[in-house]
């Protein structure tokens, strides 16, 4: 089994690495038969997240956007910024990162910095004094076996094609120093949404259908 140290120097050589579809497809069958104690999350993103290992600053994840996951209903915006720096593979599918500009403006705002305080399954958004004015800058396209990253505290969205399913392993380091944000609106006020956890069953499923999906596109 591969550890954060060994999947980031795979994943980062950017070829669609064969160790990491065999790390992911022995980590979700002992996830689908219950050699694996975790449950999935639903991330109010939309997406659905199995946190494989959380250790320390470190952190891997697998991700799946399903064809029937629900619509997005986010309580700021899906604009967000990590306070980790993230490195993912796209294992099937494809995921579509939209590039957030930034900047500070008094004048002719377009949004306010909210931070989000994570306390378990809880998320507490609060709006800050800080008012920007953000737009798309660039959108790129993964495609699966290709490799991305995002630095801590880089504005961006990410999705996939409507009625479209992508499968990604995502590691994250936390950054000091840095703050999980979002854009929201300029009147916001304090806000908090709960990231739902599958049950046993659930978690079971999503692991083995992750599973079939990434061994068929090896």
């Amino acid at each position: 089994m591969m550890n954060y140290p060994e999947l980031y120097r795979e994943i980062g050589r950017g070829t669609g690495s064969g160790r990491v579809h065999t790390w992911v497809i022995d980590v979700l069958t002992e996830i689908a038969e219950g050699r694996h104690q975790l449950r999935a999350v639903r991330h109010p993103l939309g997406f659905t997240c199995l946190p494989v290992d959380r250790s320390g600053d470190d952190g891997i994840c697998v991700h799946l956007w399903a064809a029937d996951r629900p619509a997005v209903q986010p309580v700021t915006s899906t604009m967000h910024s990590h306070s980790w720096d993230l490195l993912s593979q796209v294992l099937y599918g494809e995921v579509r990162n939209e590039i957030i500009d930034v900047t500070d403006a008094t004048a002719e705002p377009t949004h306010r910095i909210h931070e989000v305080h994570s306390r378990g399954d809880l998320d507490e958004i609060r709006p800050t004094a800080r008012l920007v004015r953000a737009g798309v800058g660039t959108v790129e396209r993964h495609a699966a076996g290709a490799t991305y990253a995002l630095e801590a505290g880089r504005f961006h969205t990410s999705e996939v094609p409507d009625g479209r399913e992508a499968v990604t392993v995502a590691l994250g380091r936390t950054a000091p120093g840095a703050w999980d944000l979002s854009l929201g609106p300029l009147r916001g006020h304090t806000e908090q949404t709960r990231r739902e956890r599958c049950d046993p069953a659930e978690t079971a499923r999503a692991a083995r259908a992750i599973a079939e999906r990434v061994a068929a596109h090896a």
